[in-house]
């Protein structure tokens, strides 16, 4: 939450937020979605926004906090559904070019820092190894809903500063 401060520029006043990417429309990738619910009840007080948008549509969701974490479906092929991956930024190599949102998190957060806007110092991914990325309409699969206690657990470590990255 950011607010207005006497000079008229937004203040940041989330230390943090959590930050749940995914189509709950489809399968495995709602697991995002699916977990902001948990999260903001085990973290009350804590800023969770969920979003199904992509690209440009980020921009408001990644500035005006220090800490951004963001929970997400991946798919590497290399480790079983279910599996979480903790990543910190500079972990993910960003492939240019063709992507399935076209702009995503990575090119959003490089523009935010570019336009020199609020943006965070420090992005932690955790990402949920799915299955399932194309049943529309389809529930999640057994070994990626499993994985949900799991993600909320280190959410809250990341939130709580217990977790390095």
């Amino acid at each position: 939450m950011r607010t207005e401060g006497s000079t008229g520029v937004p203040e940041r006043t989330d230390r943090v937020r959590v930050l749940c990417l995914g189509n709950d429309l489809i399968a495995d990738d709602g697991i995002g979605i699916t977990a902001a619910e948990l999260i903001r009840r085990r973290l009350p007080g804590v800023a969770v926004v969920e979003e199904a948008m992509s690209g440009l549509y980020l921009i408001e969701d990644v500035i005006g906090v220090d800490r951004l974490i963001v929970v997400d479906a991946v798919i590497t092929g290399e480790a079983p559904p279910g599996t979480i991956h903790v990543l910190g930024e500079c972990d993910v190599a960003v492939v240019p070019g063709v992507s399935p949102h076209y702009v995503g998190l990575f090119e959003t957060l490089e523009l935010v820092r570019a336009l020199e806007l609020d943006a965070p110092d420090e992005v932690t991914l955790v990402c949920i190894e799915i299955k399932d990325a194309v049943t529309i309409g389809g529930a999640m699969t057994d070994d990626v809903l499993r994985a949900l206690p799991g993600v909320v657990d280190i959410v809250a470590d990341l939130v709580a500063g217990a977790v390095p990255v």
